[in-house]
């Protein structure tokens, strides 16, 4: 994320590259946002006529993308060339080899490349990264992204309180091309400098800020058996909003931190953070389930969940309905 942040920032300086090659083996956000702010800073609405083309890897050969970066610009001080799709040219990248050598000064080049990634053994390659801006995403995990939500609204002049930014994450996932589309949503409602509650989510995105998984494992932790059961039983009344097999996947992954929690030597809110890889606004909540659930007994939850798990998954038994295994889930849990 700081790669790219830096990437961002030295463009909009107008500090461009000859050749930039963007990579998004698994996540893209980040790759179609270098090529994004490429294509609206380099050069003017009025130059772009002349000096702008969008290629796309299926119709074109690298030698015709040579030719292309190899012309001048009109009337502007560089020319623009953007190939998309250009995985599908990641066979013929060593005839990219003469133009990398020298490469046409008033060109800025730019390769989009999506779920697939180039042999790195490749003479065309090794030149990208040693004299060039290649670019590649790495795999973005679940505990990270409530902090590039803060920091991308933070971005925009909003703020985020942390169980928001957690109901963001919950229901969108990783996705973060999806979870831009929903901080656009509520840039577009809300009016800058707005902090953003988990009311303001509820009331725009459709995330309920009382039934939610989030909330399930806080119950969970502080043993409020009642709060769990009502909120499973939202859950098997709202089952395409709340699959069992994303409840077991967060539950299975809180017990796993409570396990982590009673084997740390530090528990400073700083080290609980850091190792357990949460915000350490939740460092506490950890501390209380620790307190209500031992060592032993969160190793136990853990078998309790992988066979509710299995369960869901229809492995060994006949269909069960959702409620009635979340059911089972909390009380061998729970009790």
């Amino acid at each position: 994320m700081k790669e790219a942040s830096q990437i961002i920032k030295e463009i909009k300086q107008n500090a461009f590259k000859p050749v930039y090659f963007l990579v998004g083996e698994s996540e893209t956000f980040f790759v179609d946002k270098i090529a994004e702010v490429i294509e609206s800073t380099v050069l003017t609405e009025d130059e772009k006529a002349f000096n702008q083309s969008l290629l796309y890897g299926k119709d074109v050969t690298m030698d015709a993308v040579v030719a292309s970066a190899k012309r001048f610009p009109m009337m502007a001080e560089h020319q623009v060339v953007i190939v998309r799709e250009a995985q599908n040219l990641l066979k013929q990248i060593d005839d990219l080899i003469p133009y990398l050598e020298n490469p046409q000064p008033t060109t800025v080049l730019v390769f989009v490349v999506k779920y697939k990634k180039p042999d790195a053994r490749k003479k065309a390659v090794k030149l990208l990264k040693k004299k060039f801006v290649y670019y590649q995403t790495k795999a973005i995990y679940e505990n990270q992204v409530p902090e590039w939500i803060s920091q991308s609204m933070h971005s925009a002049g909003y703020t985020i309180e942390p169980k928001a930014a957690l109901m963001l994450v919950e229901f969108l996932g990783v996705n973060l091309s999806h979870i831009q589309k929903e901080l656009e949503k509520i840039y577009s409602l809300c009016e800058p400098g707005t902090r953003i509650t988990p009311e303001i989510i509820e009331d725009n995105i459709g995330i309920s800020k009382d039934y939610n998984n989030f909330e399930l494992t806080k119950a969970i932790g502080m043993r409020d058996e009642t709060k769990a059961f009502q909120i499973i039983n939202y859950f098997a009344q709202n089952p395409k909003n709340n699959p069992l097999l994303l409840t077991t996947a967060q539950l299975y992954a809180y017990f796993q931190k409570i396990v982590k929690y009673h084997a740390l030597k530090d528990k400073s809110k700083g080290s609980v953070a850091k190792v357990l890889g949460i915000h350490p606004f939740f460092a506490g909540e950890y501390d209380t389930a620790s307190t209500h659930y031992s060592l032993r007994q969160a190793t136990q939850n853990i078998h309790h969940i992988k066979m509710i798990d299995l369960k869901g998954k229809g492995v060994g038994v006949q269909q069960t309905p959702q409620g009635d295994l979340l059911k089972e889930l909390l009380v061998k849990i729970m009790r």
